[in-house]
């Protein structure tokens, strides 16, 4: 659909000015939107930004003609129907009305501000939770979380991928709550063929109770990527050709709950719940579920195939920064618990 703030009849007549005007007034739109997420905001502008220089360079060309012209203004019209339309497809945060349902919690889960947020809540009676309609078969997942402040120990929210069955998948994210004052801990974990026990835990380098941040899951076929706010933390490769298992025959869900874990959750579980702090209570936002396929497992839906999530120097580079700063236990290097030698995986864990 056409926006009715360009006027894509009175062109100027200076290629320039077009690329100027076109730009301007996608930033506008772009800006406007509210349903996208800062993440993708930004990357959308990154688009643009690239879109629009590779065209000006193309047509400040010395060698171009008219045809070069006539190829440049198609290009600037596909540069419009990406930006324009694609975002609302395959980059609009998703409405949790359409695509999640909470499963349990008798009430405690609750869908706010017309589907644009969720609650999960916690007392002594009952945690709750909520898991996609979707299943997916290689994903991107990316959700804004803000988590519960104040003494939260002995509490766990939890936010993951799995698939169903005995000898199921999973790829864990799992906040462990912990009194006041004390930091957060992350827990990750990545269960494959039924079989788990390769935990990495992080400290987070911000408060997450104050505000939202973006906690990103990335399935594709040859690595998984855990991600805080864009910043790597952890990897998990494909090494099926050393005869380690992967996920990668069974479709997924998302999942997330908050539940009472006192038993283990904060110091080994020496340290239990406040009860008289309850309801504890979690925030959800802007989920935004991208497949790598052009298809979901039951068949509903389409998602445009995204690129671009592979790790190059730099997003190496922080993943390092976040691993020698941050990580407090990796299951590799517990020789305690692994007397005989770590897991063969971990010896092609390096990136």
């Amino acid at each position: 659909m056409l926006h009715p703030n360009i006027d894509y009849i009175s062109i100027p007549q200076s290629i320039d000015s077009t690329i100027t005007s076109v730009t301007t007034q996608l930033i506008f739109i772009i800006s406007s939107r509210r349903s996208l997420s800062f993440i993708h905001r930004y990357r959308i502008y990154q688009y643009l930004i690239m879109g629009s220089l590779l065209c000006y360079r193309w047509l400040k060309s010395p060698y171009r003609g008219h045809y070069h012209e006539a190829f440049g203004m198609v290009a600037i019209g596909v540069m419009m129907i990406m930006l324009i339309a694609g975002p609302q497809q395959a980059i609009a945060a998703q409405n949790f009305f359409q695509d999640v349902d909470i499963t349990w919690g008798g009430g405690r889960g609750k869908i706010l501000d017309g589907g644009n947020m969720i609650s999960l809540s916690l007392d002594r009676d009952s945690g709750s939770g909520f898991q996609s309609k979707l299943d997916y078969m290689y994903a991107r997942i990316d959700t804004q979380i803000k988590l519960v402040p104040g003494n939260s120990a002995g509490t766990v929210v939890a936010y993951y991928m799995s698939s169903q069955g005995p000898v199921h998948d999973e790829i864990d994210f799992e906040f462990l709550g912990n009194v006041s004052g004390q930091p957060y801990i992350l827990h990750t974990n990545v269960y494959t063929h039924g079989q788990g026990s390769r935990e990495m835990q992080f400290y987070l380098w911000f408060d997450p109770t104050r505000n939202f941040h973006t906690y990103t899951i990335i399935w594709k076929p040859q690595h998984i990527i855990f991600m805080v706010d864009e910043i790597p933390i952890r990897v998990f490769k494909n090494l099926v050709k050393y005869g380690i298992p992967y996920p990668r025959k069974q479709p997924m869900k998302l999942y997330s709950s908050l539940w009472d874990a006192e038993d283990w959750a904060t110091r080994g579980g020496l340290v239990k719940t406040d009860w008289t702090m309850a309801p504890f209570t979690a925030y959800f936002r802007n989920l935004a579920a991208h497949q790598y396929k052009n298809f979901t497992h039951n068949g509903r839906g389409s998602f445009r195939q995204l690129g671009h999530d592979d790790l190059g120097p730099y997003a190496r580079k922080r993943l390092r920064w976040a691993q020698m700063h941050f990580m407090i236990y990796d299951y590799c290097t517990d020789f305690n618990r692994f007397p005989q030698g770590p897991p063969p995986e971990c010896k092609h864990a390096r990136i």
